[in-house]
């Protein structure tokens, strides 16, 4: 059980946070102003707040990463998933930490 305010231990991404990727995607590419062929979710962090922030590291080239810090509301029929920050320039080996 995670502990309120708490980052979780980072553990392998799953098809569930593959598919909030894939929701934020526009999000991200509309901010930097690019396109990426590949967005896929390498792993994954979580903090319960009044919903989930997910701190999730996706790899958009063959060695680029991308940490993106994206929100779900609690509500979970209706809250579309909001990207809230991103931090461009990471590797596969860059630990995923609170930003």
């Amino acid at each position: 059980m995670p502990i309120t305010g708490g980052l979780t231990e980072t553990e392998p991404a799953t098809p569930e946070v593959q598919k909030i990727v894939d929701q934020v995607k526009l999000q991200f590419e509309s901010r930097v102003n690019e396109t990426f062929k590949i967005f896929k979710a390498v792993e994954y962090r979580t903090q319960v707040v009044a919903g989930t922030n997910y701190f999730i590291k996706v790899q958009n080239s063959d060695d680029d990463y991308t940490h993106l810090r994206v929100f779900v509301g609690l509500s979970s029929g209706n809250d579309c998933p909001t990207l809230v920050s991103f931090q461009t320039g990471k590797t596969r080996d860059d630990p995923l930490t609170y930003f």
